[in-house]
């Protein structure tokens, strides 16, 4: 009498990351669970960034502690690009070996007027597509055009295939919020463990 196939039900291990990077330029401390919560405690120097990354951990339900310190006399993009490398190796290492996971994540966001698309694969190989256009650059002293390189610099470190588009928007904090809430929805969908595929990869090479 042949067995009959068991499946595995086994639960994956609460996946997370620290990254400690240490520039002339910035320092930062970032602490990732891709199976948290939503919590979250975030000190960049730049409040307006904060507010974006604490809605990302909220609606992407991931734990994010981060302390940032950069030269913020000088410009925020240093700070806010960095920030974007240390979580994209956060990201890529909290995942592991990537075994169960959807792999693909799509969400598609309103916000008052503004319409944010997100799609993304954790496939390994990194690429950017941003359309995204404004009128207004400044969100207070807050030039939106860093929200692409934060975005440029997770994909890279990631390994991720990210898209991101604004459909119609005009008021640049709800574009910039409906983008980082898409991609946090979007993020999370990619990195939920399919109970189908426990202990194997999404893909027909066999390899992410």
């Amino acid at each position: 009498m042949s067995a009959t196939p068991v499946a595995n039900t086994s639960v994956p291990n609460i996946r997370t990351a620290t990254i400690q990077r240490d520039t002339r330029e910035t320092q930062i401390s970032l602490t990732l669970n891709l199976d948290g919560t939503g919590i979250s405690t975030v000190d960049t120097g730049i409040p307006f960034f904060d507010h974006m990354l604490t809605a990302f951990a909220r609606h992407g339900m991931f734990d994010l502690e981060i302390k940032a310190t950069g030269d913020l006399e000088v410009d925020y993009h240093h700070t806010v690009e960095d920030v974007g490398i240390v979580l994209g190796q956060a990201i890529k290492k909290a995942l592991g070996d990537k075994l169960g996971i959807r792999r693909y994540g799509f969400f598609i966001l309103p916000m008052d007027e503004a319409l944010a698309r997100c799609a993304l694969d954790l496939c390994n190989r990194a690429y950017l597509v941003y359309k995204v256009e404004s009128n207004i650059r400044f969100i207070r002293d807050f030039n939106i055009g860093l929200v692409r390189e934060f975005f440029q610099a997770v994909a890279n470190e990631a390994g991720m295939n990210l898209h991101i588009s604004l459909e119609y928007g005009q008021e640049p904090h709800h574009i910039a919020e409906s983008i980082f809430k898409a991609f946090a929805r979007a993020l999370d969908s990619a990195t939920e463990i399919d109970p189908r595929q426990i202990g194997s990869l999404p893909s027909t090479k066999g390899v992410l």
